[in-house]
């Protein structure tokens, strides 16, 4: 075989003629479920998920570029990472101790046999930057504690164009150059009454993503991206968006190779088989 790995993935290496294209290792959704864990407070994962149901959506989405492979690039076959939990790793579909089954077995059972429902129409709501700049407010410097809330002054912050980042980070449109180990953006958007079918981030980040929706927490995100994708939002944070005018923060943490931020938001609209 031929084989490559690629966290979160999917991705193929080109078949060869006497060798079959693998993908030998893909995934790393990392999930804790509490009282399940091999140590408290000691665990991680390749990409964090807010919950059991963002983990089967992700997972779904996953495997459905699995099944594009397959078809298009002659992928031959592809491990994910992994079933169970090991140790400190979180990214099982299974708990530590074999008693609980984190992502929606029946959803996740279909996606294994290449079973899916329509992809969503994703329609815009706050506009990411990957087809035109969005102006942010944004500071490397760390910022007062209450840097999230609406009403905090960030006057004194510069004024950038989306994505920030450093060229050549894989799927990244970068306007802004960003190369310290953090940056703390700010936006004041316009969100529409609705009412929406299922409002989420789309956001691309590498690395540690944290959103905030009017000083309240909407998503943290683990690991990082390599293209744009969607992350469910916290009940907490669709509680506070309001119609009007509302304020999207957030910060990202860089450790290490490319990096780059930038998010918005979308409705997932259902769409009828």
């Amino acid at each position: 075989v031929v084989d490559m790995h690629k966290y979160p993935g999917p991705g193929s290496p080109k078949p060869e003629e006497n060798r079959a294209a693998v993908l030998g290792e893909f995934g790393g959704l990392g999930l804790p479920i509490e009282g399940h864990l091999w140590k408290i407070g000691r665990h991680w994962g390749y990409q964090n998920m807010n919950g059991r149901e963002n983990l089967t959506d992700r997972y779904v989405e996953l495997l459905r570029g699995v099944y594009r492979l397959k078809d298009q690039a002659g992928l031959s076959a592809a491990v994910y990472t992994q079933t169970t939990d090991c140790e400190g790793e979180v990214n099982g579909l299974i708990t530590y101790d074999r008693e609980v089954i984190k992502p929606d077995l029946e959803r996740t059972a279909a996606a294994n046999q290449g079973k899916f429902p329509p992809e969503p129409k994703l329609v815009p709501v706050v506009a990411t930057s990957e087809t035109a700049a969005s102006e942010w407010k944004d500071t490397t410097d760390k910022p007062a504690d209450d840097w999230a809330k609406p009403d905090f002054d960030d006057s004194a912050w510069k004024t950038g164009k989306a994505g920030f980042g450093s060229e050549g980070t894989p799927g990244a449109t970068v306007r802004t150059e960003w190369k310290t180990p953090d940056i703390w953006l700010r936006r004041v958007v316009e969100i529409p009454a609705g009412p929406f079918h299922n409002l989420q981030l789309r956001i691309h980040h590498d690395e540690n993503a944290e959103v905030f929706i009017n000083g309240v927490r909407a998503a943290g995100l683990g690991g990082f991206t390599t293209e744009y994708e969607q992350a469910a939002i916290t009940k907490r944070a669709m509680d506070a968006i309001k119609p009007g005018k509302n304020v999207i923060a957030v910060h990202c943490k860089q450790t290490v190779g490319g990096q780059y931020i930038d998010a918005g938001l979308v409705d997932a609209v259902p769409v009828k088989e």
